[in-house]
């Protein structure tokens, strides 16, 4: 029976078919290392945790995630002996409902006439698509999914707790937040990948605020509270993806490593995070975009090309229109297709640009913070749709 991520009723479709084939794992660690390998710690799911095959060759890469993601808080459910699918549907619905109380969008879009199953199919969608406009979105997607592993952790404490709050998130990706900018601080060579890196971590936060670490606190913001090993685990896994972005581990950050590792009382046996992690960026590095090192911008820029040409296409009539009554708009546009513009040239293309995108309500995304970074791929589309009496114009 074929499952579609993206249709209504897969969940119960796919519980119904594989629930049977999901693993159940006898230690934390051995669950950590499988959330490893099956790639939802890294935002890009190549495995659910099953004992058998499944035919994935038709899923996009976010209706794997959806997958892995619902598969990972089953085999967590599994793992704590409970094995009865409409009990852990009721349970992780009981799960989002309390730490929902008003604060998420996705308990407003649960209409009363779904099911248990379709009002998890109508939160996982919710959690794996927190922002709305194509510039953030598009930005922060894939730190989006990586950080969706701190829903894993929170499942974990409702389970063992049968409570859980939003200050459990807070104060986790404080620590995640505080490990990244300790980590980046003992960096030998700091990248502008790496300034990337933590703007998209800082993006994709849901209840934090960066700003709000001190930088005199980093580390003893890491290790405040109780931690679960889960937990432990999590943020030594954070660290070394943090060091791992140039691709190299140099000795005074494997030192800091170590250390780390042992003050988060994992044993050696079980330090062994940052070697999945580089089998893993091995083995799928050409698909992993969170480890596309040479090319995070441009992967930025194919993330949101599909996505602008149909925001131009759909306002064509209104831009040609716009454009007509910019005739030194359009000759510097024309001119940016054959040569480099000058500095003033490109100011006054982005000035004139953005006074066009203000009269254009689908186009306004681009007066969004961040914006401004799109506006190059715009142009791109522009001297496509206009129509070869524009070329008469020039010559006037």
């Amino acid at each position: 029976m074929q499952i579609n991520p993206s249709i209504n009723g897969w969940i119960e479709k796919y519980l119904n078919q594989y629930a049977g084939e999901i693993s159940s794992y006898n230690t934390d660690e051995d669950f950590f290392m499988a959330c490893q390998k099956s790639g939802l710690i890294y935002g890009y799911v190549v495995n659910y945790h099953l004992k058998s095959e499944i035919d994935d060759e038709k899923w996009d890469t976010e209706e794997k995630i959806k997958v892995g993601f619902l598969s990972t808080l089953f085999a967590l459910y599994k793992s704590k002996n409970r094995t009865d699918v409409n009990e852990f549907i009721e349970t992780i619905n009981q799960f989002y409902n309390l730490i929902s109380k008003g604060k998420f969008s996705f308990i407003h879009k649960i209409l009363p006439s779904e099911n248990s199953f379709q009002k998890l199919e109508s939160i996982i969608n919710d959690r794996l698509q927190t922002n709305d406009n194509i510039v953030t979105k598009n930005f922060t997607h894939m730190v989006t999914n990586a950080m969706l592993y701190i829903d894993v952790l929170a499942f974990e404490f409702y389970l063992k707790n049968n409570t859980i709050s939003i200050d459990f998130f807070k104060e986790v990706e404080r620590k995640c937040m505080a490990i990244i900018l300790y980590s980046l601080n003992i960096k030998n060579h700091k990248s502008e990948y790496d300034n990337l890196l933590l703007k998209m971590f800082e993006n994709s936060l849901r209840y934090s605020k960066i700003s709000k670490i001190n930088k005199d606190e980093i580390i003893t913001i890491v290790f405040e509270g109780k931690r679960s090993v889960l937990e432990n685990l999590y943020l030594y896994e954070v660290a070394h993806m943090t060091l791992l972005s140039d691709g190299i581990i140099h000795k005074k950050e494997e030192k800091f490593l170590k250390d780390f590792g042992s003050n988060l009382n994992l044993i050696k046996n079980n330090q062994n995070t940052g070697y999945e992690l580089v089998k893993f960026i091995g083995k799928y590095k050409d698909e992993l975009p969170f480890f596309n090192l040479n090319h995070p911008v441009k992967q930025f820029y194919n993330n949101t090309q599909d996505n602008i040409g149909k925001l131009v296409s759909r306002n064509k009539t209104r831009l040609i229109k716009e454009l007509s009554e910019s005739k030194e708009l359009v000759k510097l546009l024309r001119k940016s297709t054959q040569t480099d513009l000058s500095f003033e040239e490109k100011k006054k293309v982005k000035k004139q640009l953005l006074d066009i995108c203000k009269t254009i309500p689908s186009l306004t995304i681009f007066l969004l913070p961040g914006g401004g970074l799109l506006l190059p791929v715009l142009i791109k589309f522009i001297p496509q749709l206009l129509p070869s009496a524009f070329n008469e114009n020039l010559n006037d």
